[in-house]
């Protein structure tokens, strides 16, 4: 089985415009899940089979460690949820977020990420001091990209 675009994007429209919250369907090579909730995947993920393989353990790999990475100097890394364009202010002529050198808590907005006309809002899973900013203002980004390296409080 297999969709074209305009197939998905009709099939992105219906449930936008229906009660329903996901929608998921999944054959031998093809898998395409949309979804309305917030949560820390791609809206619509649609691959072949040996694709899926490789994406699956990525996601293994960070359920056991978490979506904040740690680098090679013991700071972590601030993921991107979902698939999108990456916003570091709130709005064009606002400040940034956060700053390198700026602390940043637990759950704090650090960035929005915009996927579908929809604005996710990226928040810290860390305690500590932004060090380094890895993407520029409207860079389109995959899910699992690095945003932030953060160093963590002692």
């Amino acid at each position: 089985m297999s969709l074209q675009l305009d197939e998905i994007r009709t099939l992105m429209q219906d449930l936008e415009n229906s009660s329903l919250r996901e929608f998921s369907l999944q054959s031998e090579d093809f898998s395409l899940h949309l979804s309305k909730n917030e949560i820390s995947q791609p809206v619509v993920a649609a691959t072949t089979q040996p694709e899926t393989a490789a994406q699956s353990a990525v996601p293994e790999k960070k359920a056991t460690e978490g979506t904040a990475d740690l680098g090679t100097d013991n700071s972590v890394l601030v993921e991107a949820p979902l698939v999108g364009t990456v916003y570091l202010k709130p709005k064009p002529d606002a400040a940034p977020f956060k700053e390198v050198g700026d602390h940043v808590q637990v759950g704090e907005q650090v960035a929005i990420i915009e996927a579908m006309k929809l604005m996710t809002p990226v928040k810290s899973e860390v305690t500590g001091v932004i060090k380094e900013i890895l993407v520029e203002e409207e860079d389109v980004v995959d899910y699992g990209h690095a945003l932030f390296r953060v160093q963590p409080d002692a």
